[in-house]
């Protein structure tokens, strides 16, 4: 395409971008048969985001975390602790499942890394939790109410100064570091220099250095077995993540109680901060994309589902920012991933204010013919394979639910199969039936 970026329409840009993606730029494919695999999984993949008809049958996206690593024979603890371990479980569950796409491994953070810095959001396996569970957020108020002006004013300072310590204890030395403004001129700059060689600074330098060498070579390991799987002709279904402003805010700033209360009291102050992270939260989202080459951008939308708020709050504090970030990451040619956890039957209706053929949004607990018949003329579905039939039930059941999605929401495309959440764990054979089946049923007359 001769056009500039600039003169591009967002279709255009789409184009450009899953071009790239095809292209399979910087990989050595295992074999010709493995290259045409990669790209004919993509091209599904773009057709059923695009509302068409893909050209053989509906694609199949088993979405998860630990769930991989542990039917590939591994525990969480073994996951967070152990990256050779790791990627040979990844491979392991790839070649013996063989789904369309996967998540990578990226997202199981390196355990002792976390040690090294105290990290108090989360606990995980292997330190604060039982071998066999997962991590989880401790939520909590880490941004006080007065933090609001803070945030508006300077996003970065007030994480590196103030959150930043809050939640990890091992660098609250940087809540002394001076504004990092005195840089802009030589005899401004004393300040940040006189901080830095404090000792409890020092000390926090040195966490962050030993965390970031055991993070860059976790990373590395795992970045390296993503490569090879898609040289083996498996596709990693993200490029990128980013959130909804709203739940920044309300997830691991406010928590939830706390915002809940600041809609009341003080919603201006809401406003003008989701109104600063928009821009940010879709830079973030641009990012991955930039680097993979995977217009796809992980959006796990938390707070705004049936019951959290009532529709008139959704209206007002949620949706606008979010279809800002969505509209930000669509006008660059990105394809918007929105994790609606819970039910979104409330909610379906805002959907059609999107373009067309620009989103993939999966569901967990979303009536799915009433999706398909809302807004199945303008975005991409998925999922609704509930995960606990996926740990509880047996291969015949799941073969029932996907006939049925595959009856409902996939007839005429746009939709993929998938679990309704990201499974943490599964059985066997329930997987293998979601995958099996819907090969060899889901096929487009």
């Amino acid at each position: 395409m001769d056009k500039k970026w600039e003169e591009m329409t967002r279709e255009q840009r789409q184009e450009v971008r899953f071009e790239r993606w095809l292209s399979g730029d910087g990989l050595d494919f295992k074999s010709p048969a493995a290259k045409s695999e990669y790209q004919k999984r993509i091209t599904r993949l773009k057709d059923a985001i695009q509302l068409k008809k893909t050209p053989d049958r509906v694609p199949i996206f088993p979405f998860g975390t630990f769930f991989m690593p542990q039917l590939g024979g591994l525990d969480p603890k073994g996951s967070m602790y152990d990256v050779d371990k790791l990627t040979g479980a990844m491979m392991k569950y790839l070649t013996e499942f063989d789904p369309d796409y996967w998540s990578s491994a990226i997202i199981i953070i390196n355990g002792p890394a976390l040690e090294k810095l105290d990290y108090k959001l989360y606990k995980w396996p292997g330190f604060n939790l039982p071998d066999k569970y997962v991590y989880q957020c401790i939520e909590a108020e880490y941004m006080k109410a007065e933090d609001y002006d803070t945030l508006i004013d300077d996003p970065t300072d007030f994480w590196l100064r103030t959150y930043i310590p809050r939640i990890i204890p091992g660098l609250q030395g940087l809540q002394d570091i001076p504004s990092l403004m005195s840089v802009i001129e030589l005899p401004c700059i004393w300040p940040l220099l006189f901080t830095l060689g404090l000792p409890h600074v020092q000390e926090a330098l040195a966490n962050l250095m030993e965390a970031g060498r055991l993070g860059h070579e976790w990373s590395g390991k795992i970045a390296a077995q993503d490569k090879e799987a898609q040289e083996m002709g498996y596709v990693q279904f993200v490029g990128g993540i980013t959130k909804a402003p709203y739940d920044v805010i309300a997830d691991t700033l406010r928590g939830t109680q706390e915002m809940m209360g600041d809609i009341y009291r003080r919603p201006e102050k809401v406003h003008k901060a989701m109104e600063t992270l928009t821009p940010l939260m879709i830079k973030y989202g641009l990012s991955g994309p930039a680097q993979s080459g995977n217009p796809m951008v992980f959006i796990p939308l938390h707070k705004g589902a049936d019951g959290w708020m009532s529709d008139e709050q959704f209206r007002t504090f949620y949706w606008p920012s979010l279809k800002a970030v969505i509209m930000g990451l669509i006008e660059e040619g990105c394809v918007p991933f929105l994790f609606a956890e819970g039910g979104y039957n409330s909610r379906l209706q805002y959907l059609n204010e999107l373009p067309r053929g620009h989103c993939f949004w999966l569901f967990d607990q979303t009536d799915m013919a009433r999706a398909k018949e809302i807004v199945g003329g303008t975005t991409c579905i998925g999922g609704n394979v509930p995960i606990s039939k996926i740990i509880t039930g047996t291969p015949d059941q799941i073969k029932e639910i996907c006939k049925e999605l595959i009856d409902t929401a996939g007839k005429g495309g746009g939709y993929i199969m998938g679990m309704g959440c990201s499974a943490d764990e599964a059985k066997a054979d329930t997987v293998h039936a979601m995958i099996d089946f819907t090969k060899e049923y889901g096929v487009y007359k």
